[in-house]
């Protein structure tokens, strides 16, 4: 099952920077960020009205802990994806700048959620990032002079905006449901685009079917898909786990990107793709998860906290 959600995650996440660049071209990045989420969070609010025994318990201030997740993990990193993408920034090197949210995440991890991170969970960490740099030189080359420089940085705050998100979730102490979760953000994410996109008048929607096309692709496949398994991968593994897998979405990215829109693959782009297997790989493989499975099952501790009990009490 861990597998599966896997695989899932890192193919609906990466379908995320595809959708972005399928709807660059027709429309502005706060229009199609508008039409993402507003038509998505009057169905979620309207399903929560025929399931409300999930919202029972929910206290205004585990309210406006998920309010600022959303506007950090969906508006603030949507937003930094999409502007970058419509500056000229390939698809495959968005997610390449993003891909450096998972070493920030694990050094992170320990003093602020006294997670603890071990060597080998480190070394895949930095295996990772050195597949991430390896293919975002081979694409930045590519590019050439038609993108500005300081276009680079704008999905660098978004995956800054991800990881703080990220951290405010772990610390609370009284998980919220996924779905009721996923409503609180799109709603969030639906009043900000939609007050943005009215405040720079491109609130109305172009007629080209392409953009619904886009719009379409964009609810299904990164927001049903992506963005629910990434909460419920961070549940079931622990931070360091679910942002490693991160690091393959850069490669497969690059991958898809090659296909589908002609960008630049080359050795070098495989090869920044077989690293970052390898750092999965590494990561995800401990020695002696029965005994950590045994001991998790008798304590409560999520897995990534309880690879070292000691660590964690200290």
């Amino acid at each position: 099952m861990n597998a599966l959600l896997s695989v899932s995650f890192v193919l609906c996440w990466s379908s995320g920077f595809i959708g972005a660049k399928l709807g660059a071209g027709t429309a502005d990045a706060s229009t199609l960020l508008m039409w993402r989420f507003l038509p998505l969070a009057v169905l979620l609010v309207a399903a929560a009205a025929f399931s409300r025994s999930a919202w029972r318990g929910l206290t205004p201030r585990a309210a406006g802990r998920q309010i600022a997740v959303g506007a950090l993990s969906q508006s603030g990193y949507l937003l930094s994806v999409y502007y970058a993408i419509q500056l000229g920034v390939s698809s495959g090197t968005t997610a390449l700048i993003d891909g450096v949210q998972p070493l920030v995440a694990g050094a992170l991890a320990g003093p602020l959620l006294r997670q603890y991170v071990s060597r080998r969970q480190w070394l895949g960490l930095w295996l990772g990032l050195a597949g991430v740099a390896t293919v975002t030189v081979a694409d930045a080359g590519a590019a050439g002079a038609d993108v500005p420089w300081w276009a680079y940085f704008v999905p660098f705050l978004g995956m800054l905006s991800l990881v703080a998100a990220t951290f405010l979730e772990g610390r609370s102490r009284a998980p919220v449901p996924p779905r009721v979760s996923l409503t609180i953000h799109c709603a969030t994410s639906a009043v900000l685009f939609s007050a943005l996109a009215a405040g720079t008048g491109a609130a109305a929607p172009p007629a080209d079917s392409s953009f619904w096309l886009a719009t379409a692709w964009l609810v299904v496949l990164p927001t049903f898909g992506g963005y629910g398994l990434y909460w419920l991968i961070l549940r079931r593994s622990g931070i360091t786990e679910v942002n490693t897998l991160m690091f393959l979405m850069a490669p497969v990215t690059a991958v898809w990107g090659a296909l589908m829109f002609g960008e630049p693959f080359g050795p070098q782009t495989a090869a920044g793709l077989a690293v970052g297997l390898a750092a999965v790989v590494v990561v995800r493989h401990r020695g002696g998860a029965g005994r950590t499975r045994r001991w998790h099952a008798r304590s409560g501790v999520r897995p990534a906290a309880a690879a070292r009990p000691t660590e964690v009490r200290r």
